[in-house]
């Protein structure tokens, strides 16, 4: 719950969701899709268009006010993926956008499995920077956020970026797939996006400024005069199927 201190920032600096893995993740013509853990509506936003209904699932109240106020054509509940308000069978697709490593599986799986119709998808993606291009160094410049680099680092072990289906009885056609971009960004934007990791969110001021300080100064090293710089993207997509009932 520490990101909603930083809704608006969080709103303004993460990445939208990257079209091609929105459609790849979404099954033909959907009439309703959840996106569960929203946020603030970065990927809610993305299925406006896409479905006749979009309602995004959020508990955090900061940011869920920040998701109502900039995503029109959304319905915002509080909820989680352990309890979402919804009936049974109702959805077409389920979404989680880089919230999945923070649900219980044993709980969240048979709850999704609940509001998908027969054959519905369910659809996990994780949308960040590339960390296989090494000039962003985090670890470095921002010393208590390197468990965090760690993980993702070794997350083919650790599982942050997997898909674990407890009881396998509920989905089937299990597919998954990398969507490579870059983004342009301000350079200022790129240290502040750092800082929207929970671990440095609830870290002591001081201790963020001195790793802005550091991280501008690799960068201007790295890129001598640039005020925008190109930061490689990867977006890791998971989906299944509802098996019927």
């Amino acid at each position: 719950m520490s990101f909603g201190a930083v809704a608006g920032d969080y709103d303004r600096l993460r990445p939208s969701a990257w079209p091609d893995a929105v459609d790849w993740l979404l099954p033909d013509r959907p009439s309703l899709v959840v996106d569960l853990g929203a946020g603030t509506g970065l990927m809610s936003r993305a299925l406006v268009g896409k479905a006749e209904r979009v309602v995004a699932v959020e508990p955090d109240d900061r940011m869920r006010a920040v998701l109502a106020a900039r995503s029109p054509g959304v319905e915002a509940l509080a909820g989680r993926g352990e309890s979402i308000p919804l009936p049974d069978a109702c959805a077409d697709a389920v979404i989680v956008s880089s919230a999945w490593h923070w649900m219980d599986p044993d709980v969240a799986i048979p709850e999704i499995a609940r509001v998908l119709r027969d054959g519905g998808r369910f659809g996990v993606t994780w949308n960040g920077r590339d960390r296989e291009a090494g000039w962003i160094r985090s670890d470095v410049w921002f010393p208590e956020a390197a468990r965090d680099e760690r993980d993702d680092a070794d997350d083919r072990t650790r599982g942050h970026h997997e898909v674990t289906l407890p009881d396998e009885r509920f989905f089937r056609n299990t597919e998954t797939a990398v969507f490579r971009y870059s983004r342009v960004m301000p350079v200022a934007d790129l240290i502040d996006w750092l800082t929207t990791h929970s671990r440095l969110i609830t870290a002591d001021p001081a201790v963020i400024e001195a790793g802005r300080a550091r991280a501008a100064a690799a960068i201007a090293e790295q890129f001598p005069g640039a005020t925008e710089v190109t930061v490689p993207m990867r977006a890791r997509c998971w989906r299944a199927d509802r098996v019927p009932r």
